[in-house]
């Protein structure tokens, strides 16, 4: 008896210990099936950035970032564009350019450029903008028409001003019929007078863009701010002075860099209205321009892949010092108000 009772006792408190590891058991599944749905829904989350970002990161790396590594490749070969390169030439094809005369005239034509478009299409466009943005009659049309000539090809846009400024184009004759006669010139091959015609020609192409900008700019500024200073007594001038301009200094520094970028990289107008020759002889060439006459046309691929990896490091050291002086305070503000 006594000993079917111990038994008893004995099964009894190994029923609870089992019982109790049980407990313990069903008490930890559930951390585990969060852990569980936790790993799935990272895995999940990972699946979904890799399939929607995995083909832009693939163009990306071959059309941008394998033709740049190729280009500094065959930069240190004098190569003919086709077959294995062999004639290895090291640096020299690098210390051609950088002591070439004609580079170093392109690149000072890219700079000139670069500096007309931001003094002269700047404030150009901020006075447009700020016109635009009155109540005036006409106002949907006359921008529509400022930003016509931004969508039209470039080739289009090449092709019809080299034609109006022939020495017997259009302009000329315009000029003779009002009685101007004297004030005909050869536009486009006279080198004291051919890069102010491309500067013109640029900035009726890209006068347009910079408008719109601006004006996307003036519309987030709001009207209270206006009506303050108007109570205040600020006049026309001032509230422009003090609350516009600071105010769409962001947009400003925006489209700037877009100009900048855009300088460096000149090509299409004058490949279309000059040519790789006569842009050289009429001092319109530019980097890319220089790139095509020496490295296609002239039959030396590396030496042309070479200027190819000279334009980009310019372009990028440019680009990271706008970015670290210019632009380090708005991306910082993004930052802030992305984390807040």
């Amino acid at each position: 008896m006594s000993k079917t009772l111990g038994t008893d006792t004995a099964t009894g408190r190994q029923s609870q210990g089992t019982l109790g590891a049980g407990e313990t058991a069903v008490s930890a599944s559930p951390a585990s099936l969060r852990a569980a749905a936790r790993r799935r829904g990272r895995a999940k989350k990972r699946l979904e950035i890799a399939v929607l970002s995995g083909p832009a990161i693939i163009m990306f790396l071959t059309f941008v970032i394998f033709p740049v590594v190729l280009a500094a490749f065959y930069g240190f070969y004098r190569w003919k564009g086709y077959g294995a390169p062999t004639d290895w030439v090291g640096l020299d094809n690098y210390k051609l350019i950088l002591t070439d005369p004609a580079f170093q005239e392109v690149l000072q034509h890219n700079f000139l450029i670069l500096v007309l478009s931001l003094v002269v299409q700047g404030p150009l466009a901020i006075g447009l903008a700020l016109l635009l943005n009155q109540k005036i009659r006409g106002r949907s049309v006359i921008r529509v028409l400022i930003f016509v000539p931004y969508v039209v090809s470039e080739v289009i846009v090449g092709i019809g001003w080299s034609l109006m400024l022939q020495t017997n184009g259009a302009l000329n004759d315009l000029l003779e019929h009002i009685g101007l006669g004297s004030m005909q010139a050869d536009w486009l091959s006279d080198p004291k007078l051919a890069i102010w015609t491309l500067m013109g020609i640029i900035s009726w192409k890209y006068i347009g863009f910079a408008v719109i900008l601006m004006l996307a700019g003036l519309q987030s500024i709001p009207d209270e701010l206006f009506e303050a200073a108007q109570i205040d007594g600020a006049s026309y001038w001032q509230i422009q002075r003090r609350i516009t301009l600071p105010l769409l200094g962001p947009t400003i520094r925006i489209w700037a860099f877009l100009s900048i970028i855009g300088s460096l990289q000149l090509f299409d107008l004058v490949y279309i209205i000059w040519g790789p020759y006569v842009s050289a002889t009429a001092g319109t060439s530019s980097m890319a321009i220089y790139m095509v006459a020496q490295g296609r046309n002239a039959g030396n691929f590396g030496y042309g892949s070479a200027i190819a990896v000279v334009m980009f490091l310019i372009s990028l050291f440019v680009a990271l010092v706008y970015q670290r002086f210019v632009l380090r305070r708005d991306l910082q503000g993004a930052v802030t108000g992305g984390a807040a």
